[in-house]
């Protein structure tokens, strides 16, 4: 028997039986470069290339035992008879003259078709055409693969880090042995060990695991019975998407956060706030209060899985109603700060571990209660460190990574930011139909760090 997927991996799965229009895959669109030789590389030249890494990747030659879990199965990770890596491989243009524009236009296509989970859960196009003669892999990877963190991990298997890198030999893939099954019974061999590290957690650490109890019920009572405010962030979506980004200097950034105090990703967040401000206000609302931004959060170990899920969320107000860009971003900084002293965090991951022990049901309720409706949070906004030199392929050099951060129920907004090789670029996701002025929210997170950046006038 294969893998058993955790009940974060099956969550991002039954997210999509409960609503047809959410798509729960990542992505990322890696922009490269023409070749040393010019052009970009052809379509058999890059199934050669992945063919011989795909075997330091095995989850990526494997699928679902079944299309979705039953309530008392899960579901396992099974590697697929005759498993042909061109399927997930193939080639496209665009359109000329291949600008910006284009690139956003076939992003948003690209990314609005749900992955087939009768194959391997993966997606790449070579997509040449792009001005100045560059060329992009755009990847569609499902959230029951990989996080935004493992995603990027995955660069260290499939980017080089020197032009000149010798090829890999090839990675021979593990032999199938045995037919795929439909699943595992919810009462396995898996659930008593998981039960018993647990039982051992509680014996050796028991003051911990109370206040952990009790985190994650301060999550469930607090953030259900309080509900996130309502707003035209969220409303049916259509299952269509479209596509913006914002690029910043990281030098740029880390210069403006270390005047004023924060983080980088008090810096995201506090751009985000200004950004939907001014989204909110080209719409006529009169904005005031809070929106509540959901945060992934990685809490991957140096031993922990490469692939999968490990992370928790935290859940933290935007205070869209405050006029004052600096004002609004200590006001954001506090509010971070408050939260990372709270065990919210903690009361996450909990509820997921003890879910991790209930029948496959236990994913199906918990995923409607804390993504599945819009009573938790009004976004999702994620930020991911990416290496700070550059990377290749094929002797090309990676010019910039534009991320994918999916749409849950009834949200048409997620931005999603990645920061690589000095530049930071935010990627914003949202509905088609229910969204349609992406473009305005893209200009007010330029707009306030313009003004945060701002130098500061002399006395």
């Amino acid at each position: 028997m294969g893998e058993q997927l955790t009940i974060l991996d099956t969550m991002f799965l039954e997210l999509e039986q409960v609503d047809e229009t959410a798509h729960m895959h990542i992505g990322a669109a890696l922009i490269f470069d023409e070749l040393p030789s010019g052009g970009a590389p052809d379509i058999d030249e890059l199934r050669e290339y992945m063919g011989a890494r795909i075997g330091l990747l095995p989850r990526f030659a494997q699928q679902l035992s079944a299309p979705a879990a039953g309530p008392l199965t899960w579901l396992t990770w099974e590697r697929t008879p005759d498993f042909d890596i061109s399927a997930h491989l193939r080639h496209a243009s665009l359109p000329a003259p291949g600008g910006e524009r284009e690139l956003q236009e076939w992003l948003g296509d690209f990314w609005s078709h749900r992955l087939d989970r009768h194959r391997p859960l993966w997606e790449i196009v070579l997509l040449d055409g792009l001005e100045g003669g560059r060329w992009a892999m755009a990847t569609k990877t499902h959230h029951c693969l990989v996080d935004g963190v493992g995603a990027l991990d995955l660069g260290k298997v499939l980017l080089d880090e020197t032009p000149d890198a010798q090829p890999l030999p090839e990675q021979p893939l593990e032999p199938v042995h045995g037919e795929n099954g439909g699943g595992r019974s919810w009462f396995s061999p898996g659930l008593a060990i998981r039960g018993a590290r647990a039982g051992l957690s509680a014996l050796t650490h028991p003051r911990d695991s109370i206040e952990r109890i009790v985190a994650a019920a301060e999550v469930i009572v607090k953030e259900e019975i309080i509900a996130a405010p309502e707003s035209s962030l969220n409303r049916p979506t259509s299952g269509t998407r479209h596509y913006a980004t914002v690029r910043l200097s990281l030098d740029d950034v880390n210069a403006t956060r270390e005047r004023l105090g924060g983080t980088i990703n008090d810096m995201v967040l506090a751009l985000c706030a200004g950004g939907l401000r001014h989204l909110l206000e080209s719409r006529g609302e009169h904005v005031e209060g809070v929106l509540r931004a959901q945060v992934p959060v990685n809490i991957r170990t140096a031993d922990g899985r490469d692939l999968g899920n490990e992370i928790t969320s935290l859940f933290i107000e935007l205070p869209v109603g405050e006029p004052d860009t600096l004002r609004r971003y200590r006001r954001v900084v506090d509010n971070a700060e408050h939260l990372k002293a709270s065990s919210q965090g903690a009361g996450g991951s909990t509820i997921a571990k003890i879910a991790d022990l209930a029948p496959p049901l236990a994913g199906e309720l918990l995923a409607r209660s804390m993504f599945g409706t819009t009573r938790m949070f009004n976004l999702t906004i994620t930020n991911v460190p990416g290496p700070p030199d550059k990377r290749y392929a094929f002797g090309a050099p990676l010019v910039e990574v534009l991320p994918l951060v999916p749409l849950f129920t009834g949200h048409t907004v997620g931005v999603a930011a990645v920061s690589y090789a000095g530049q930071m670029v935010f990627g914003i996701n949202a509905d088609r139909v229910a969204a349609p002025d992406v473009a305005v929210l893209a200009e007010g997170i330029e707009r306030s760090f313009a003004e945060l950046s701002a130098p500061v006038p002399a006395d």
